[in-house]
Protein backbone atom coordinates (compact mmCIF):
# COMPACT_ATOMS: atom_id res chain seq x y z
CA UNK A 1 0.00 0.00 0.00
CA UNK A 2 1.16 3.48 -0.50
CA UNK A 3 2.62 5.87 2.21
CA UNK A 4 1.48 9.54 2.31
CA UNK A 5 1.53 12.88 3.75
CA UNK A 6 -1.68 14.92 4.06
CA UNK A 7 -0.66 19.07 4.71
CA UNK A 8 -3.19 21.78 5.99
CA UNK A 9 -0.65 24.84 5.50
CA UNK A 10 -2.18 27.29 8.18
CA UNK A 11 0.62 29.10 9.69
CA UNK A 12 -1.37 32.45 11.59
CA UNK A 13 -1.00 35.97 9.97
CA UNK A 14 0.62 38.33 11.93
CA UNK A 15 -1.98 41.00 12.07
CA UNK A 16 -5.07 37.95 12.17
CA UNK A 17 -7.39 39.33 14.88
CA UNK A 18 -9.25 36.39 14.79
CA UNK A 19 -9.24 33.84 18.10
CA UNK A 20 -11.03 30.83 16.48
CA UNK A 21 -8.89 27.73 15.57
CA UNK A 22 -10.50 24.84 14.83
CA UNK A 23 -8.66 21.36 13.24
CA UNK A 24 -9.25 20.73 9.50
CA UNK A 25 -12.13 18.45 8.73
CA UNK A 26 -10.92 18.04 5.25
CA UNK A 27 -8.04 16.47 5.39
CA UNK A 28 -9.16 14.26 8.40
CA UNK A 29 -11.67 12.80 6.47
CA UNK A 30 -9.73 12.19 3.41
CA UNK A 31 -6.90 10.65 5.77
CA UNK A 32 -10.25 8.50 7.52
CA UNK A 33 -10.89 7.19 3.91
CA UNK A 34 -7.63 6.31 3.06
CA UNK A 35 -6.86 4.16 6.07
CA UNK A 36 -9.47 2.16 5.64
CA UNK A 37 -8.06 1.53 2.61
CA UNK A 38 -4.70 0.39 4.36
CA UNK A 39 -2.53 2.90 3.44
CA UNK A 40 -0.30 4.48 5.65
CA UNK A 41 -1.08 8.31 6.62
CA UNK A 42 0.44 10.71 8.37
CA UNK A 43 -1.19 13.79 8.70
CA UNK A 44 0.64 17.53 9.09
CA UNK A 45 -2.04 20.29 10.85
CA UNK A 46 0.23 23.58 10.53
CA UNK A 47 -2.00 25.69 12.63
CA UNK A 48 0.03 25.75 15.85
CA UNK A 49 3.48 25.95 13.81
CA UNK A 50 6.04 27.90 12.10
CA UNK A 51 6.19 27.48 8.43
CA UNK A 52 10.23 26.70 8.94
CA UNK A 53 9.39 23.78 11.77
CA UNK A 54 6.23 22.87 9.30
CA UNK A 55 8.75 22.24 6.66
CA UNK A 56 11.35 20.13 8.82
CA UNK A 57 8.91 17.94 10.33
CA UNK A 58 7.27 17.13 6.40
CA UNK A 59 10.85 16.86 5.15
CA UNK A 60 11.40 14.51 7.93
CA UNK A 61 8.78 12.26 6.85
CA UNK A 62 9.49 9.82 3.80
CA UNK A 63 6.44 8.79 2.10
CA UNK A 64 5.15 8.37 -1.60
CA UNK A 65 2.81 10.72 -2.07
CA UNK A 66 1.78 14.17 -0.54
CA UNK A 67 -1.21 16.27 -0.78
CA UNK A 68 -1.85 19.53 0.31
CA UNK A 69 -5.14 21.23 0.95
CA UNK A 70 -5.34 25.01 -0.72
CA UNK A 71 -8.05 27.75 0.04
CA UNK A 72 -7.37 31.48 -1.25
CA UNK A 73 -5.58 32.35 2.45
CA UNK A 74 -3.30 29.80 2.02
CA UNK A 75 -2.24 30.02 -1.93
CA UNK A 76 1.68 31.24 -1.47
CA UNK A 77 1.80 29.11 1.44
CA UNK A 78 0.49 25.69 -0.26
CA UNK A 79 2.74 26.68 -3.31
CA UNK A 80 5.91 26.99 -1.15
CA UNK A 81 5.85 24.04 0.50
CA UNK A 82 5.73 22.13 -2.74
CA UNK A 83 8.14 23.61 -4.11
CA UNK A 84 10.49 22.47 -1.53
CA UNK A 85 9.09 18.86 -1.20
CA UNK A 86 8.82 17.99 -4.29
CA UNK A 87 11.93 16.59 -4.57
CA UNK A 88 10.69 14.38 -1.47
CA UNK A 89 8.35 12.10 -2.80
CA UNK A 90 7.03 10.61 -5.62
CA UNK A 91 3.90 12.23 -6.52
CA UNK A 92 2.83 15.74 -5.40
CA UNK A 93 -0.86 16.10 -5.15
CA UNK A 94 -2.89 19.28 -4.41
CA UNK A 95 -6.88 19.62 -3.64
CA UNK A 96 -9.60 22.42 -1.70
CA UNK A 97 -10.91 25.07 -2.92
CA UNK A 98 -8.58 26.80 -4.85
CA UNK A 99 -7.02 24.11 -6.68
CA UNK A 100 -10.52 22.86 -7.27
CA UNK A 101 -11.56 25.98 -8.89
CA UNK A 102 -8.34 27.22 -10.81
CA UNK A 103 -6.55 24.00 -11.31
CA UNK A 104 -3.88 25.05 -14.09
CA UNK A 105 -1.40 26.79 -11.97
CA UNK A 106 -0.94 24.43 -9.65
CA UNK A 107 0.82 22.04 -12.10
CA UNK A 108 3.38 23.92 -11.91
CA UNK A 109 4.49 22.55 -8.75
CA UNK A 110 2.02 19.69 -8.67
CA UNK A 111 2.01 16.78 -10.58
CA UNK A 112 -2.13 16.67 -9.80
CA UNK A 113 -5.34 18.22 -8.71
CA UNK A 114 -8.26 16.62 -6.71
CA UNK A 115 -11.08 18.50 -7.90
CA UNK A 116 -14.15 18.92 -5.38
CA UNK A 117 -14.99 16.21 -3.09
CA UNK A 118 -11.66 14.15 -2.54
CA UNK A 119 -12.41 11.23 -0.64
CA UNK A 120 -13.59 9.03 -3.46
CA UNK A 121 -10.97 10.79 -5.54
CA UNK A 122 -7.88 9.61 -3.67
CA UNK A 123 -8.69 6.17 -3.40
CA UNK A 124 -8.83 5.89 -6.87
CA UNK A 125 -5.86 7.89 -7.81
CA UNK A 126 -3.76 5.93 -5.46
CA UNK A 127 -4.78 2.82 -7.35
CA UNK A 128 -4.34 4.25 -10.39
CA UNK A 129 -1.01 5.15 -9.11
CA UNK A 130 0.05 1.90 -7.56
CA UNK A 131 -0.93 -0.15 -10.80
CA UNK A 132 1.06 2.22 -13.03
CA UNK A 133 -1.90 2.82 -15.10
CA UNK A 134 -2.90 5.42 -16.94
CA UNK A 135 -4.56 8.54 -14.90
CA UNK A 136 -6.92 9.24 -17.93
CA UNK A 137 -9.46 6.98 -15.86
CA UNK A 138 -9.99 8.55 -12.79
CA UNK A 139 -12.58 10.97 -12.84
CA UNK A 140 -12.19 14.18 -10.93
CA UNK A 141 -8.67 15.28 -11.61
CA UNK A 142 -6.52 17.51 -13.25
CA UNK A 143 -3.03 16.16 -14.51
CA UNK A 144 0.25 17.03 -16.13
CA UNK A 145 1.14 15.39 -19.47
CA UNK A 146 4.00 14.57 -21.42
CA UNK A 147 7.47 14.78 -20.33
CA UNK A 148 7.60 18.07 -18.48
CA UNK A 149 9.07 17.92 -14.67
CA UNK A 150 7.48 19.77 -11.86
CA UNK A 151 8.32 23.17 -12.22
CA UNK A 152 9.09 23.86 -15.47
CA UNK A 153 5.51 25.21 -16.42
CA UNK A 154 2.58 24.34 -17.03
CA UNK A 155 1.91 23.13 -20.77
CA UNK A 156 0.16 20.19 -21.19
CA UNK A 157 -2.31 19.33 -18.93
CA UNK A 158 -5.67 16.73 -18.71
CA UNK A 159 -8.66 17.31 -17.14
CA UNK A 160 -11.09 14.70 -16.33
CA UNK A 161 -14.92 13.72 -16.23
CA UNK A 162 -16.17 15.13 -13.00
CA UNK A 163 -16.97 12.81 -10.00
CA UNK A 164 -20.36 12.52 -9.13
CA UNK A 165 -20.84 13.45 -5.48
CA UNK A 166 -21.21 10.70 -2.53
CA UNK A 167 -25.21 10.52 -1.99
CA UNK A 168 -24.87 8.24 1.58
CA UNK A 169 -22.59 10.08 3.82
CA UNK A 170 -23.01 7.85 6.46
CA UNK A 171 -20.81 4.91 5.03
CA UNK A 172 -17.50 7.95 5.18
CA UNK A 173 -15.75 7.13 7.72
CA UNK A 174 -15.31 9.72 10.79
CA UNK A 175 -12.43 12.60 10.28
CA UNK A 176 -9.01 10.69 11.45
CA UNK A 177 -9.40 12.85 14.72
CA UNK A 178 -6.21 10.80 16.19
CA UNK A 179 -3.87 12.14 13.29
CA UNK A 180 -4.48 16.10 14.73
CA UNK A 181 -2.68 17.84 17.70
CA UNK A 182 -5.93 17.23 19.87
CA UNK A 183 -4.12 18.30 22.75
CA UNK A 184 -2.94 21.60 21.28
CA UNK A 185 -6.51 22.51 20.43
CA UNK A 186 -8.04 21.33 23.55
CA UNK A 187 -5.35 23.69 25.77
CA UNK A 188 -5.83 27.06 23.07
CA UNK A 189 -9.34 26.76 23.28
CA UNK A 190 -9.14 26.56 27.31
CA UNK A 191 -7.34 29.45 27.31
CA UNK A 192 -8.66 31.88 24.77
CA UNK A 193 -12.28 31.19 25.20
CA UNK A 194 -12.30 29.21 28.76
CA UNK A 195 -13.69 25.88 27.07
CA UNK A 196 -12.28 23.35 24.37
CA UNK A 197 -14.22 23.48 20.67
CA UNK A 198 -14.18 21.13 17.49
CA UNK A 199 -16.33 20.92 15.05
CA UNK A 200 -18.49 18.22 13.55
CA UNK A 201 -20.16 18.32 9.64
CA UNK A 202 -23.37 17.22 9.50
CA UNK A 203 -24.51 17.73 6.29
CA UNK A 204 -22.52 18.61 2.57
CA UNK A 205 -22.86 21.20 0.03
CA UNK A 206 -25.79 24.07 -0.11
CA UNK A 207 -28.35 23.94 -2.36
CA UNK A 208 -28.72 27.88 -2.48
CA UNK A 209 -25.61 30.52 -4.87
CA UNK A 210 -24.90 33.35 -2.73
CA UNK A 211 -23.27 35.43 -5.18
CA UNK A 212 -20.38 35.88 -3.18
CA UNK A 213 -20.02 32.19 -1.86
CA UNK A 214 -17.46 29.75 -2.76
CA UNK A 215 -18.44 26.32 -2.42
CA UNK A 216 -16.75 24.31 -5.19
CA UNK A 217 -16.17 21.54 -3.35
CA UNK A 218 -19.53 20.20 -2.89
CA UNK A 219 -21.61 22.70 -5.46
CA UNK A 220 -24.87 22.95 -5.49
CA UNK A 221 -25.42 19.45 -4.20
CA UNK A 222 -27.25 19.02 -0.14
CA UNK A 223 -26.93 15.97 1.73
CA UNK A 224 -27.59 15.40 4.73
CA UNK A 225 -25.92 12.42 7.50
CA UNK A 226 -28.45 10.62 9.76
CA UNK A 227 -29.42 12.28 13.29
CA UNK A 228 -27.47 9.13 14.65
CA UNK A 229 -24.65 8.99 12.74
CA UNK A 230 -23.84 12.72 13.64
CA UNK A 231 -24.58 11.96 17.39
CA UNK A 232 -22.04 9.09 16.91
CA UNK A 233 -19.29 11.17 15.78
CA UNK A 234 -20.34 13.56 18.68
CA UNK A 235 -19.85 11.08 21.42
CA UNK A 236 -16.40 10.24 20.01
CA UNK A 237 -15.49 13.83 19.71
CA UNK A 238 -16.59 14.01 23.31
CA UNK A 239 -14.15 11.69 24.13
CA UNK A 240 -11.42 12.83 23.47
CA UNK A 241 -11.77 15.81 25.86
CA UNK A 242 -13.53 18.65 23.96
CA UNK A 243 -16.06 20.75 25.76
CA UNK A 244 -17.95 21.87 23.09
CA UNK A 245 -18.87 21.59 18.83
CA UNK A 246 -19.29 23.79 16.30
CA UNK A 247 -21.06 22.06 13.47
CA UNK A 248 -19.34 23.23 10.63
CA UNK A 249 -21.70 23.51 7.43
CA UNK A 250 -23.30 26.51 5.94
CA UNK A 251 -27.32 25.72 6.33
CA UNK A 252 -27.65 23.26 9.65
CA UNK A 253 -31.25 24.55 10.10
CA UNK A 254 -32.12 24.17 6.70
CA UNK A 255 -34.26 20.28 7.08
CA UNK A 256 -35.96 22.10 10.61
CA UNK A 257 -37.40 18.14 11.38
CA UNK A 258 -33.80 16.96 11.21
CA UNK A 259 -32.20 19.67 13.36
CA UNK A 260 -35.16 18.47 16.09
CA UNK A 261 -34.21 14.82 15.52
CA UNK A 262 -30.61 15.60 16.14
CA UNK A 263 -31.72 17.34 19.04
CA UNK A 264 -33.68 14.91 20.57
CA UNK A 265 -31.11 12.30 20.03
CA UNK A 266 -28.51 14.12 22.03
CA UNK A 267 -31.13 14.59 24.90
CA UNK A 268 -32.09 10.67 24.32
CA UNK A 269 -28.67 9.49 24.76
CA UNK A 270 -28.34 11.88 27.85
CA UNK A 271 -25.39 13.96 26.21
CA UNK A 272 -24.47 17.31 28.63
CA UNK A 273 -22.78 19.66 25.95
CA UNK A 274 -22.74 22.98 24.54
CA UNK A 275 -22.69 23.49 20.79
CA UNK A 276 -23.37 26.43 18.23
CA UNK A 277 -24.04 26.38 13.94
CA UNK A 278 -24.68 28.45 11.19
CA UNK A 279 -28.29 29.08 10.78
CA UNK A 280 -30.45 30.65 7.55
CA UNK A 281 -32.98 33.27 8.83
CA UNK A 282 -35.65 31.50 6.69
CA UNK A 283 -34.83 28.27 8.35
CA UNK A 284 -35.26 29.25 11.93
CA UNK A 285 -38.61 29.43 13.98
CA UNK A 286 -39.16 29.76 17.51
CA UNK A 287 -40.24 26.25 18.38
CA UNK A 288 -37.20 24.89 16.54
CA UNK A 289 -34.96 26.95 18.56
CA UNK A 290 -36.42 26.04 22.13
CA UNK A 291 -35.22 22.51 20.93
CA UNK A 292 -32.08 23.78 20.09
CA UNK A 293 -31.89 25.53 23.73
CA UNK A 294 -33.10 22.37 25.72
CA UNK A 295 -30.43 19.70 23.58
CA UNK A 296 -27.54 22.04 24.37
CA UNK A 297 -27.34 24.76 21.76
CA UNK A 298 -25.39 27.85 22.94
CA UNK A 299 -24.89 30.51 19.93
CA UNK A 300 -25.88 30.23 16.68
CA UNK A 301 -24.62 32.54 13.83
CA UNK A 302 -26.77 34.40 10.55
CA UNK A 303 -24.88 34.99 7.75
CA UNK A 304 -28.06 37.93 6.92
CA UNK A 305 -24.77 40.50 4.32
CA UNK A 306 -27.31 43.45 4.38
CA UNK A 307 -29.94 45.43 5.65
CA UNK A 308 -31.42 46.20 2.51
CA UNK A 309 -33.63 43.96 0.53
CA UNK A 310 -32.51 45.18 -3.03
CA UNK A 311 -28.81 44.60 -1.88
CA UNK A 312 -29.86 41.11 -0.57
CA UNK A 313 -31.34 40.32 -4.39
CA UNK A 314 -28.05 41.66 -5.43
CA UNK A 315 -26.63 39.14 -3.78
CA UNK A 316 -28.50 36.93 -4.42
CA UNK A 317 -29.30 35.57 -0.45
CA UNK A 318 -32.78 34.46 -1.29
CA UNK A 319 -34.00 35.90 2.24
CA UNK A 320 -35.21 39.69 3.47
CA UNK A 321 -34.58 41.75 6.00
CA UNK A 322 -37.73 40.92 7.96
CA UNK A 323 -37.11 37.15 7.92
CA UNK A 324 -33.56 37.91 9.98
CA UNK A 325 -35.28 40.28 12.09
CA UNK A 326 -37.73 37.51 13.14
CA UNK A 327 -34.76 34.67 13.22
CA UNK A 328 -32.50 36.60 15.14
CA UNK A 329 -35.57 37.32 17.70
CA UNK A 330 -36.89 34.00 17.70
CA UNK A 331 -33.03 32.66 18.66
CA UNK A 332 -32.79 35.54 21.10
CA UNK A 333 -36.25 34.80 22.60
CA UNK A 334 -34.90 31.13 22.89
CA UNK A 335 -32.25 32.44 25.16
CA UNK A 336 -29.50 31.64 22.54
CA UNK A 337 -26.98 33.59 22.09
CA UNK A 338 -27.05 35.09 18.14
CA UNK A 339 -24.33 36.44 15.90
CA UNK A 340 -24.57 37.84 12.58
CA UNK A 341 -22.12 38.42 9.60
CA UNK A 342 -22.15 41.51 7.26
CA UNK A 343 -20.67 42.63 4.48
CA UNK A 344 -20.13 46.54 3.90
CA UNK A 345 -19.37 48.32 0.30
CA UNK A 346 -20.63 45.45 -1.49
CA UNK A 347 -20.73 46.31 -5.50
CA UNK A 348 -23.43 47.96 -6.61
CA UNK A 349 -23.99 49.29 -2.97
CA UNK A 350 -24.37 53.40 -2.22
CA UNK A 351 -24.29 55.72 0.76
CA UNK A 352 -27.55 55.06 1.91
CA UNK A 353 -27.87 51.21 1.89
CA UNK A 354 -24.11 51.02 3.99
CA UNK A 355 -25.72 53.12 6.55
CA UNK A 356 -29.10 50.93 6.34
CA UNK A 357 -26.82 48.12 6.95
CA UNK A 358 -25.67 49.43 9.87
CA UNK A 359 -28.63 50.55 11.73
CA UNK A 360 -30.33 47.52 10.97
CA UNK A 361 -27.50 45.40 12.00
CA UNK A 362 -27.01 47.37 15.51
CA UNK A 363 -30.87 47.66 16.28
CA UNK A 364 -30.96 43.90 16.35
CA UNK A 365 -30.36 42.22 19.49
CA UNK A 366 -27.04 40.22 18.80
CA UNK A 367 -24.54 39.26 21.28
CA UNK A 368 -21.78 39.00 18.22
CA UNK A 369 -21.07 41.22 14.76
CA UNK A 370 -19.01 40.74 11.96
CA UNK A 371 -18.45 43.17 9.21
CA UNK A 372 -15.90 42.41 6.47
CA UNK A 373 -15.63 44.07 3.06
CA UNK A 374 -16.81 41.60 0.00
CA UNK A 375 -13.80 39.24 -0.97
CA UNK A 376 -14.62 37.99 -4.80
CA UNK A 377 -12.86 34.29 -4.58
CA UNK A 378 -12.48 32.75 -7.83
CA UNK A 379 -15.35 30.47 -8.46
CA UNK A 380 -18.25 32.84 -7.61
CA UNK A 381 -20.09 35.03 -9.41
CA UNK A 382 -18.90 37.84 -7.70
CA UNK A 383 -15.68 37.22 -8.94
CA UNK A 384 -17.35 37.02 -12.48
CA UNK A 385 -18.93 40.71 -12.08
CA UNK A 386 -15.80 42.50 -10.96
CA UNK A 387 -12.86 40.56 -12.47
CA UNK A 388 -12.11 43.33 -14.80
CA UNK A 389 -11.23 45.33 -11.74
CA UNK A 390 -9.24 43.39 -9.96
CA UNK A 391 -6.43 45.07 -9.03
CA UNK A 392 -3.82 42.62 -7.12
CA UNK A 393 -3.92 38.71 -6.47
CA UNK A 394 -5.88 37.94 -2.90
CA UNK A 395 -2.84 37.28 -0.30
CA UNK A 396 -2.18 38.20 2.87
CA UNK A 397 -1.12 41.36 3.74
CA UNK A 398 1.16 41.60 6.84
CA UNK A 399 0.57 45.20 7.27
CA UNK A 400 -3.08 45.06 7.91
CA UNK A 401 -5.82 43.05 9.39
CA UNK A 402 -7.12 40.44 7.06
CA UNK A 403 -10.74 41.38 6.68
CA UNK A 404 -9.17 45.00 5.82
CA UNK A 405 -7.88 43.80 2.23
CA UNK A 406 -9.59 44.49 -1.04
CA UNK A 407 -8.52 43.05 -4.33
CA UNK A 408 -10.29 45.01 -6.59
CA UNK A 409 -11.33 48.39 -7.36
CA UNK A 410 -14.58 49.28 -5.17
CA UNK A 411 -17.35 52.19 -5.19
CA UNK A 412 -15.97 53.66 -2.31
CA UNK A 413 -12.17 54.87 -0.99
CA UNK A 414 -10.18 53.32 1.22
CA UNK A 415 -10.69 56.08 4.18
CA UNK A 416 -14.34 55.89 3.82
CA UNK A 417 -14.87 52.30 4.39
CA UNK A 418 -12.17 52.29 6.97
CA UNK A 419 -14.72 55.09 8.76
CA UNK A 420 -17.71 53.05 7.86
CA UNK A 421 -17.06 50.04 9.46
CA UNK A 422 -15.43 51.39 12.38
CA UNK A 423 -18.47 53.30 12.72
CA UNK A 424 -20.72 49.90 12.71
CA UNK A 425 -18.33 48.17 15.53
CA UNK A 426 -18.90 51.48 17.82
CA UNK A 427 -22.48 51.55 17.53
CA UNK A 428 -22.37 47.61 18.00
CA UNK A 429 -20.14 48.66 21.39
CA UNK A 430 -22.61 51.11 22.64
CA UNK A 431 -25.69 48.86 22.14
CA UNK A 432 -23.72 45.94 23.73
CA UNK A 433 -22.28 47.53 26.74
CA UNK A 434 -24.54 50.60 28.10
CA UNK A 435 -27.74 48.80 28.42
CA UNK A 436 -30.41 51.22 29.02
CA UNK A 437 -28.72 53.92 27.87
CA UNK A 438 -27.52 52.59 24.51
CA UNK A 439 -30.05 53.76 22.33
CA UNK A 440 -30.26 57.31 23.73
CA UNK A 441 -26.10 56.97 23.03
CA UNK A 442 -26.52 55.29 19.36
CA UNK A 443 -29.10 57.98 18.49
CA UNK A 444 -26.99 61.06 19.31
CA UNK A 445 -23.99 59.26 17.89
CA UNK A 446 -25.50 57.84 14.62
CA UNK A 447 -26.88 61.64 13.42
CA UNK A 448 -23.52 62.92 13.01
CA UNK A 449 -21.59 60.12 12.13
CA UNK A 450 -24.31 59.34 9.18
CA UNK A 451 -23.62 62.60 8.04
CA UNK A 452 -19.89 62.85 8.08
CA UNK A 453 -19.95 59.42 6.10
CA UNK A 454 -21.76 60.87 3.57
CA UNK A 455 -19.37 63.88 3.07
CA UNK A 456 -16.49 61.46 2.67
CA UNK A 457 -15.46 60.71 -0.60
Amino acid sequence: MTSLLLIYPYFKPILDRSIFRFPPLGVSYLAASLLEEGHVVYLLDCTFLHKDDALQKALAIKVDVVGIYCMVTMREDCLWLAMHLRDNCKLMVAGGPLPTCDPIPFLKQFDVVVRGEGEQTMKALLRSYEEGCDLSSVSGIVYRTGAQSRGKGDEGFSITAERPFVKDLDRIPFPARELLPNERYIRYGKKKYGYSITTVMSTRGCPFHCEFCSNVIFGGSYRERSPQNVVDEIEEVLGLGYDRISFAEDVFTLNRDRVVRICEEIVHRGLHFQWECLGRVDALDYPTALEMKKAGCARIYFGIESGNDQILMLMNKKITTKQARNAVEAAHLARLQVGAFFILFYPGETDETVLQTLHFATSLPLDYLGLTMPYPLPGTALYERVKDRITREWRLDESQPVNRVLIYDGDFSKVKMWFGLLKGHTQFAMMSRLGKLGPLFLTLFEKPTDALFRLLK
